[in-house]
């Protein structure tokens, strides 16, 4: 095992399979569990049944698109950090990965240390509570969906609930509208006043502060 390389569970989709295998070889020659799937509906399933440390996922999939298979696994809760693996390289691309809810985007080709280097960051990312984002004075766990706040107390959200304060919470400066909150959170749903009806239940959970108003655009996180 290389030096300061943390032993992880990886899972790895992949549709290219001469990479797919070589990756596999590469993450278990430096000790890591490894597992490998070839299209979107495998990723989905093992990423729903199995724990892992480290999600790396290929754009181009059959079945179910890369960034549309990490929207469904962070819809339920899947938290580990995600590297998208990809050729496409333009900086919309980047920004819609990164906004997709990957923590980084490695274009192809590319080097296997700097992979590798990637894969340590994200492990360090996780080791320091990567699980757990910041919401005013308080903390938001995005495993067991609980906000704990200064004074120790706690609030449990549902669901989506949940999807919408980590969107709120994980560009805590940005103003989403209505209509990008549907989109990113409320996929299924057509009627915008949902957006308002979750913003009222956070409300009245977690305070009249904890998600703001900008009249005539939508919503940002305020403060707990």
């Amino acid at each position: 095992m290389s030096e300061g390389m943390a032993v992880a569970r990886i899972l790895l989709v992949e549709d290219d399979r001469e990479l797919g295998e070589l990756l596999v070889r590469l993450f278990r020659g430096v000790g890591h569990t490894t597992d490998l799937a070839r299209d979107g509906q495998a990723g989905l399933h093992f990423g729903l049944t199995r724990e892992y440390d480290v999600l790396i996922i290929d754009r181009g999939l059959p079945g179910i698109e890369g960034l549309d298979l990490l929207a469904r696994l962070r819809r339920r809760n899947v938290a580990a950090p995600a590297l998208v693996l990809t050729a496409l390289g333009t900086v919309e691309d980047r920004v819609a990965g990164l906004d997709g809810g990957a923590e980084d985007y490695l274009v192809k080709p590319f080097e296997v240390d700097e992979l590798l280097a990637r894969v340590r960051a994200l492990l360090r990312r996780a080791g320091a509570g990567a699980h757990t984002v910041a919401v005013g004075t308080a903390e938001f766990d995005l495993i067991t969906r609980r906000v704990t706040t200064a004074d120790g107390s706690t609030a449990t959200l549902s669901g989506r609930e949940s999807d919408l304060l980590r969107l709120l919470a994980e560009s805590p400066n940005r103003v989403f509208s209505r209509t990008e909150i549907v989109a990113r959170v409320f996929p299924d749903a057509t009627a915008e006043s949902l957006v308002d009806t979750y913003v009222h239940y956070l409300r009245r959970k977690l305070g009249a502060e904890v998600v703001r108003t900008v009249r005539g655009t939508g919503y940002r996180l305020g403060a707990p």
